[in-house]
């Protein structure tokens, strides 16, 4: 017996840099953003809640993503990456 599941159409808002670089990265890996959406849905059902952790970055985390935000200089895009 084959069991149909019913899809369902939703509307997100996303950002739209980090949107574009992620169907890049999603194409690269053979996956539309479609299919990757469903990928996290299942994860979320599997783990009963969100598969990874989330949390509040401690001080030394902070100190480093403020570093990050200064620092200028030479940066791989998505294209040299995927190269």
């Amino acid at each position: 017996m084959v069991t149909m599941r019913m899809k369902t159409q939703t509307t997100i808002r996303v950002d739209q840099k980090n949107y574009l670089q992620a169907k890049e990265i999603l194409k690269y890996l053979g996956l539309s953003y479609s299919q990757a959406i469903n990928v996290f849905n299942n994860m979320i059902v599997c783990h009963k809640g969100l598969p990874f952790e989330i949390k509040i970055p401690n001080d030394e985390t902070l100190a480093a993503m403020s570093e990050a935000e200064r620092l200028s200089g030479d940066f791989v895009s998505i294209d040299d990456f995927v190269k």
